[in-house]
C-alpha cells in the first residue's frame, strides 16, 4: 500500500493541484493551450532534474533575465518528460495492481 500511495496517488494529486492553479493561465482566446500548460507544468519537475544551470555573468538586466528564462524553459521541457513518464508510470502500477486484484478475487475458492 505504501508503494501505491508512493507511486500513484501522491504523483496524480501533485498533477491534478498543478493543473487546477496552472490552467487558467494558458487559456487564450477563451480556449485552453495544452503545450503551454504542460511546459509549467513541468517545471517542478525539470528544475531538480537539470544537470547544468546557465549562469548570468557579466550581462546587463535584459541578458540575466534572458538566462533565467532559458533556465526555466530548458526545465519546463525536461520536466515534461518526466511528467509525462510519472504519468505512464502511474497507469502501469495502478493496472498491474486492479490486475492483481481482480486475479485475486477470482482465485478465493467459492464457499457453498
Amino acid at each position: 500500500m505504501r508503494n501505491m500511495i508512493k507511486k500513484v496517488i501522491v504523483p496524480v494529486l501533485v498533477i491534478a493541484v498543478l493543473f487546477a492553479v496552472l490552467r487558467p493561465l494558458c487559456i487564450q482566446d477563451g480556449k485552453c493551450n495544452y503545450l503551454l500548460l504542460l511546459l509549467l507544468m513541468g517545471i517542478p519537475f525539470g528544475i531538480g532534474k537539470m544537470c547544468v544551470w546557465m549562469v548570468p555573468r557579466g550581462f546587463d538586466l535584459g541578458g540575466t533575465l534572458a538566462v533565467w528564462t532559458m533556465n526555466f524553459l530548458i526545465g519546463g521541457l525536461i520536466g515534461s518528460v518526466v511528467l509525462l513518464a510519472m504519468i505512464g508510470q502511474a497507469i502501469i502500477y495502478l493496472s498491474v495492481f486492479l490486475l492483481t486484484v481482480i486475479t485475486g478475487i477470482h482465485k478465493i475458492p467459492r464457499i457453498k
